[in-house]
């Protein structure tokens, strides 16, 4: 094999090192293709696979069909020459935008990694013991196709993704079923599981020893990573965050850890475009419930109309939390929201008492999540005065109405995953702040058909409240710039940026003023919406 051969061999490999990288994080990102979410996110980023790395695969081509050595060896070497500097230079410009969530290097991806480098290394060694520029060409082909490349990967790791898969269930499932006396709380719904689960866990760490699923650690691996890693002798409660895309996941979840007490938050739109429909989500969120024996209990919202209107099918109690409906079980009344924290009553079925209680969260849809806390605690036997210490001491939930104070202004960083319920409270806490107001997002994402209906109405939310609208990506927040004209909101207090870090200084050139500036961070999508 001749030197030239050996530069674009080593060229082609060097840069197939930044392309892998790309698509093991798309993959990732897209839960490993389930429900074929990877290839869709390929089939929406078609302008990805036209990249540089053609260029280097024609002068291979024309260099084969010219078949002349001077002329070859000239085109060989800049082809390497193009893929080096091109193709790197072009991986980077894509990975430019922030990662909100880097690639995690799992044991999974480390397997994948290693099938990967054997696919590559057969035409690598072929071309080297044959000395036949066609094994160039091949190579070059399989880099250019990378993204599927991953994708056959996955497919050849299945069995082996299996064979773990089954060892560290049923490692979970013996440690988790020999421990009779632990309380098991499942939490599933369309908004807000994190943000309930952190804040029950708070709640009833005043007498219990509570372990929750850590992060969105909501999926069958992410519940045997806790479960296996984390779980112990000493704990009293476990929470088990339940997330799910279609039906049938939220009950395959429930086999797995066997709960006996349910929270159900506010059921919405959220992942429409993967359940199909509203129905399948109502009954896909509704599959934890009716998983509870009789003997536990179940936690619902009486102020949503999906919850109400849903025939149960199992006995299991329940306990109905509620702020506008009257007939709930536990609700909530006199609700004051400042930059200080939310104060609020609390009233019990039966009991005309009202008892006080404060926290530092913000927002009508905390207090939803902290009566869901205080139902469940007095169900386990917590005192009021117990109660009403520990959701005074309840933690911030980070990027979930976090307000905090970034140099001379005010944030309200909501930027976890936003949804129309949650956004319409966002915009509700923004209004009760002091000052200028200013809304920072680049829309809603996962909701379907009513995704561009959803960001108009989010624009006309918008106008109600804020001084300046900034919107990140152009043509993403085209339906929130429609519903803010639409409400009479003034054109030249939008601004549109395509990077949100031009947003920050934006709202820094506004702090010279008097009033102090309250700005309201709404959604941060992933890494796989790019403009």
């Amino acid at each position: 094999m001749n030197y030239i051969n050996i530069i674009l061999v080593v060229s082609i490999l060097f840069g197939l090192s930044f392309k892998s990288k790309r698509y093991l994080h798309m993959l990732q990102q897209n839960l490993y293709n389930e429900n074929n979410r990877y290839l869709k996110w390929l089939s929406k980023n078609l302008k990805e696979l036209i990249d540089v790395d053609l260029v280097a695969i024609l002068f291979a081509i024309v260099g084969l069909l010219l078949n002349k050595d001077g002329l070859t060896n000239t085109i060989i070497i800049a082809s390497s020459i193009v893929y080096i500097f091109l193709g790197i230079f072009w991986r980077k410009r894509l990975a430019g935008f922030q990662n909100k969530k880097p690639l995690v290097i799992t044991a999974r991806v480390k397997r994948l990694i290693f099938t990967m480098m054997i696919l590559y290394l057969i035409p690598t060694v072929l071309l080297f013991v044959t000395n036949s520029f066609i094994w160039v060409l091949v190579l070059s082909c399989m880099v250019y196709l990378n993204s599927i490349v991953v994708l056959i990967c996955k497919f050849i790791n299945i069995p082996a993704e299996k064979y773990v898969y089954h060892y560290y269930l049923t490692k979970a499932k013996k440690k988790l079923y020999s421990m009779n006396n632990l309380k098991v709380i499942g939490i599933t719904g369309s908004y807000g599981k994190t943000s309930s689960k952190n804040i029950l866990s708070d709640i009833l760490n005043i007498k219990y020893d509570a372990l929750p699923t850590p992060r969105n650690l909501n999926t069958p691996y992410g519940l045997m990573i806790t479960i296996n890693n984390h779980l112990d002798k000493f704990n009293d409660v476990f929470i088990a965050e339940m997330g799910a895309y279609v039906r049938g996941e939220i009950r395959d979840l429930c086999e797995l850890v066997r709960p006996k007490y349910g929270i159900l938050t506010r059921i919405g739109t959220a992942h429409l475009e993967s359940f199909g429909s509203e129905e399948n989500i109502v009954k896909g969120k509704f599959e934890l419930i009716e998983s509870l024996p009789s003997d536990g209990f179940a936690v619902l919202n009486m102020d949503d109309e999906k919850q109400v209107n849903y025939e149960l099918k199992n006995k299991v109690k329940v306990i109905w939390i509620g702020i506008d409906n009257e007939e709930a079980d536990v609700r909530a009344v006199d609700i004051k929201c400042s930059n200080k924290g939310t104060n609020f009553n609390v009233i019990f079925k039966g009991d005309k008492t009202k008892y006080n209680f404060q926290t530092k969260l913000l927002g009508d849809h905390s207090v939803y999540n902290i009566l869901a806390g205080i139902a469940c605690g007095r169900e386990f036997g917590i005192s009021i005065e117990e109660l009403q210490q520990a959701v005074k001491a309840v933690r911030t939930v980070e990027h979930r109405l976090e307000l905090k104070k970034l140099g001379n202004f005010y944030q309200i960083d909501d930027a976890y995953n936003s949804n129309p319920v949650g956004a319409k409270n966002a915009c509700k806490v923004l209004g009760m702040m002091p000052g200028i107001k200013v809304v920072v997002t680049p829309g809603m994402i996962e909701l379907g058909e009513k995704e561009d209906y959803y960001n108009k109405e989010f624009g006309k939310q918008i106008a109600e409240v804020a001084d300046y609208a900034v919107l990140v990506g152009e043509e993403k927040t085209k339906p929130i710039k429609e519903g803010l004209l639409e409400a009479g909101y003034d054109e030249d207090k939008i601004i549109v940026y395509n990077d949100v870090r031009d947003a920050y200084s934006f709202i820094r050139g506004l702090t010279g003023k008097k009033e102090d500036v309250y700005a309201l961070f709404e959604n941060d999508l992933p890494d796989t919406y790019s403009e």
